[in-house]
């Protein structure tokens, strides 16, 4: 893809993987966990992090005839059933267009997606954050939107919730809003025990490195176009959450988390719903934190 910079990674197995990840989260959770069970307490003004717990509301102060352009991107493998609900979620307005990375789904997602009035595009290359980059490319050869919304296809985020989540883009000048399961109302066994200690194990790692305090790394997010485009996005696969937002922080953005509803996905996951996919995703998140505070 055009004007997307490559860069080579170690590899490892997946049995060191699992021993990595175990044994950094042993460390973080002693040191950390606590305080991202009551992330409220923390008031340190080093933390831009605003958590905004009022009701689910439409963006107020103007007219809908100016509101930014806002598109939606979804990257989808094998999300045939679970596509319909998303698309049919998702309001609008204020949402202009929706664009469906089909991720080299062998089901009807492509067709799924073009029924529920979605644009589809094809990229061959397997992983998430490949998915997500032939988003943005179409886009930015499309006319790009003002604000990007990422959301999954798999129906565990409110898409009725993107209001909540562009609004303090649009109403208080944010650049990022990242949607937190942590600090939202989740069904029980929807996010997974593995998951839980990934979230607290990355975010208390960029809390440590970059001085920036997160609660999760959640899927349901958006950003300004020009902001994002600044972050130079790279990462392929499991590393694009912890990316762009290891990224955002040093880049000076103005960030926050809304907290967003969660709920037990359709069908099965594909990273933390087995051992291999929870170990590489686990390395590689961190992998990615770690790389990015050596000043890349």
């Amino acid at each position: 893809m055009t004007g997307l910079r490559k860069h080579t990674e170690p590899c490892y197995s997946t049995l060191q993987g699992v021993q990595l990840f175990q044994s950094i989260s042993r460390f973080f959770e002693i040191g950390f966990a606590a305080r991202l069970e009551s992330p409220l307490e923390s008031r340190d003004t080093t933390y831009r992090v605003m958590f905004m717990n009022q009701q689910l509301r439409q963006p107020t102060g103007r007219p809908p005839n100016s509101l930014p352009t806002i598109d939606v991107v979804i990257p989808a493998f094998n999300e045939e059933e679970s596509l319909p609900h998303v698309l049919a979620g998702l309001p609008s307005p204020p949402v202009r267009r929706v664009v469906v990375t089909n991720n080299n789904s062998t089901d009807d997602t492509a067709r799924v997606a073009l029924e529920g009035g979605a644009e589809v595009i094809m990229e061959r290359r397997p992983g998430y954050g490949s998915a997500c980059l032939a988003g943005l490319e179409f886009l930015r050869h499309n006319d790009p939107p003002e604000i990007v919304v990422f959301i999954d296809g798999d129906y565990s985020d409110h898409p009725e919730e993107l209001p909540r989540v562009i609004q303090p883009i649009i109403d208080d000048n944010f650049d990022m809003v990242i949607g937190s399961r942590i600090l939202g109302n989740r069904e029980a066994g929807a996010l997974l025990p593995q998951a839980r200690a990934g979230n607290i194990v990355a975010c208390n790692l960029i809390q440590w490195l970059y001085r920036f305090r997160y609660t999760d790394l959640g899927p349901f997010r958006a950003i300004r176009w020009q902001a994002l485009e600044r972050l130079a996005m790279q990462d392929r696969d499991f590393g694009w959450t912890a990316e762009m937002q290891v990224k955002a922080v040093r880049g000076g953005l103005r960030i926050t988390e809304v907290p967003v509803s969660y709920r037990k996905r359709i069908g099965v996951s594909k990273i933390t719903g087995t051992l291999k996919g929870t170990a590489l995703a686990g390395y590689k998140i961190l992998w990615t934190v770690f790389r990015y505070s050596w000043g890349e």
